[in-house]
């Protein structure tokens, strides 16, 4: 019998990450994710491996981190969708030249997951109306159902059986044939799609990101929303976000005409003392006061 082959030691396979190990560096010191760096790489600096290799590279730099679990809700197509804001990135103010914290606002499906992400430097009753509107017009119609926090933007009065929404919001909603469907306090998970989605926009394109102009910034989270957000595979459908709100958009409604609300204006109710003292003012031009 002939005499056994010594087997060498395999020597270890270095990562593919390896050559980029200090921009990965630089990522995490930002506060970006696994997914952020990767698209990072990908984007700019050609790199060809695989997420998962990224991943595991992070894992090995900083640790693992365990997910918390969350609901799952499905509803069918047109049906249903939910909005939510929160802290966008820091962009260069136009009028003191500091950088100054913006908005995100993030209106998402609920049957496709396809998301429309807006930024903005304020949050106020007309912008709430104007940002909806917007997100309409992008994905060319609107649920049947939207979901929302208690945000005083739309919601004045919270209320489990009937809540009072802001004039001029049920106005822009009557007008897309949209009701609202206002969570219960302290009930987050409701609208947990939309809570994801603020989430993982924060942590991973935004996260460490600053930029000179918000449309700058408009324009690069619209670019990672094409080549990222709609190519994904989603993780509950499994399918890819794209190609599920292809299906889920005939299902949408498109409002009557072309009218936009976008300069649409509630001037605020005038006080009870200013209503007295405006009808004695035309009894007394009409001859009926004293």
């Amino acid at each position: 019998m002939a005499p056994a082959v010594p087997v060498p030691d395999r020597a270890p396979t270095a990562s593919a990450c390896e050559p980029y190990r200090e921009l990965i560096g630089e990522g995490l010191r930002r506060g970006r994710n696994a997914m952020g760096i990767w698209q990072d790489l990908v984007d700019g600096h050609g790199f060809t491996g695989r997420y998962a290799s990224v991943r595991r590279f992070v894992v090995t730099l900083r640790g693992a981190a365990t997910p918390e679990p969350s609901g799952i809700i499905t509803t069918p197509p047109g049906e249903e969708c939910q909005v939510d804001d929160g802290e966008g990135p820091m962009v260069r103010h136009p009028e003191h030249g500091r950088y100054q914290r913006t908005r995100l606002f993030v209106l998402t499906l609920g049957c496709s997951r396809k998301s429309v992400r807006l930024l903005t430097w304020r949050s106020s009753s007309q912008r709430w109306a104007e940002l909806h509107e917007e997100a309409v017009r992008r994905l060319g119609g609107s649920t049947r159902l939207v979901v929302l926090d208690n945000l005083r933007e739309g919601v004045l009065q919270p209320d489990v059986y009937d809540p009072t929404s802001n004039p001029l919001y049920r106005d822009v909603l009557a007008h897309y044939g949209v009701v609202p469907l206002p969570c219960r306090v302290r009930d987050p998970d409701r609208k947990g799609t939309v809570e994801s989605g603020i989430g993982h926009t924060q942590k991973t394109p935004l996260r460490g990101m600053r930029f000179d102009t918000i449309e700058a910034a408009q324009a690069y989270l619209d670019a990672w929303e094409a080549r990222w957000a709609d190519t994904r595979i989603h993780g509950t459908t499994k399918r890819q976000v794209r190609a599920m709100c292809a299906e889920e958009r005939p299902h949408l409604h498109a409002p009557a005409g072309a009218v936009s609300l976008l300069s649409l204006r509630h001037a605020p109710r005038p006080s009870r003392r200013l209503r007295r003292s405006r009808g004695v003012v035309r009894q007394r031009a009409a001859g009926l006061g004293r």
